[in-house]
């Protein structure tokens, strides 16, 4: 019950809250021309985005759905600042990265194809930015599946701006609502329809731009990484009770239901820091063949001189070896008790003795 409740200080409100953009829309505010240029950002100027934000250039008005409470507020920057900040790598795949309300989907998908495909440069320019074709548009967005962030991440995001998107640095508040592929990236920002891709992460010092929210710390930023392979569905957790939940890939949340095979913790977000998905998700399957393959050869190499070299593999050329190079040239009376046919030798000799002593005897007798 503890762990429950600091769950719920640190990750359910930020999940909780402002999720629904639908009365804040995504009209105007903030910049209106992104850095950088298609397919290129500037990694050293990262714009933070709140919940309700609409950033530069928004594609569509918000789709994003879920009850909601006020967003939370923060002292916007009058001047870009800068912070050493610490980018946490982790797996798209990882249970808990994401979360959602049972049979409640983050974004209205049905809407967004319609509001994107509803003008034909955006729809050219969003295509040109998630590398799909504008026909492909409603299809692509189907295949997507809403869910909302669980910790601050940094995506590349695209704005729309005279004709083009354009490309820039930011980092999502914990509760943004996105549409995430397969392999758990997120490609779709549903406040504003923009078209995302995976963050440029620059070492050392970059300039802070736009609005801090209470909470924010620049030491505990997620860059999301592709899953090792594409999924069925995703591990989520309930914002509602903390439970997990299965969401099957490009399902709404109609067939949500219960993991049969759920994770083995609660879904704390605080798992997220540092990664817990790329050991668990491509090391083990590697470390366990490359490490007892060459220990096992060695284990049969033990046996002592007396026992068979019968299941030993290769060994068996080994033993003999190894064990008349002992016996012969160091002791020479040891083989004749450890070896049984040695002590037949010593008593064949003794049959010659006989007629010796007789001879001797003949001498004497003389």
């Amino acid at each position: 019950m503890r762990s429950q409740g600091r769950f719920r200080r640190t990750a359910l409100a930020a999940l909780s809250a402002g999720v629904l953009f639908a009365v804040a829309g995504c009209g105007g505010g903030g910049d209106r021309t992104a850095k950088g240029t298609t397919g290129t950002a500037e990694a050293k100027d990262v714009l933070l985005q709140p919940l309700a934000s609409p950033g530069p250039g928004p594609f569509t008005a918000s789709t994003a759905r879920a009850a909601a409470s006020a967003s939370p507020t923060g002292a916007p920057d009058a001047e870009p600042t800068s912070a050493t900040r610490t980018v946490h790598p982790v797996s798209g795949a990882v249970p808990g990265l994401y979360g959602g309300t049972r049979s409640v989907a983050a974004c209205d998908v049905e809407r967004q194809a319609t509001l994107l495909t509803g003008n034909e440069d955006k729809a050219s320019a969003f295509a040109d930015a998630a590398g799909i074709e504008a026909v492909q548009i409603p299809g692509y967005l189907k295949s997507l599946t809403p869910v909302v962030l669980r910790a601050d991440a940094q995506v590349t995001n695209h704005g729309y701006s005279a004709g083009s998107s354009t490309a820039f640095q930011a980092v999502l508040q914990a509760g943004t609502a996105v549409l995430v592929d397969s392999r758990g990236m997120p490609r779709v920002r549903c406040a504003c329809g923009n078209p995302l891709g995976p963050p440029v992460v620059a070492d050392g010092k970059v300039a802070h731009r736009g609005e801090r929210w209470p909470g924010y710390d620049p030491t505990r930023i997620l860059a999301i990484e592709p899953g090792v392979k594409a999924a069925t569905s995703l591990i989520i957790a309930n914002t509602d009770d903390n439970t997990w939940i299965e969401r099957a890939m490009g399902d709404s949340g109609g067939r949500d239901r219960t993991p049969d095979d759920p994770p083995p913790f609660e879904p704390d977000a605080g798992l997220l820091f540092p990664s817990p998905g790329r050991p668990t998700e491509s090391a083990p399957p590697e470390a366990p063949p490359s490490d007892p393959a060459p220990s096992e050869p060695e284990a049969p190499t033990d046996p002592g001189p007396g026992e068979s070299s019968d299941g030993f593999g290769d060994t068996p050329p080994e033993e003999p070896w190894e064990y008349e190079e002992e016996g012969d040239p160091d002791v020479a009376p040891e083989p004749t008790q450890v070896f049984p046919a040695e002590p037949d030798e010593p008593l064949e000799p003794a049959e010659p003795e006989e007629p010796m002593e007789a001879g001797l005897g003949d001498v004497f007798a003389g």
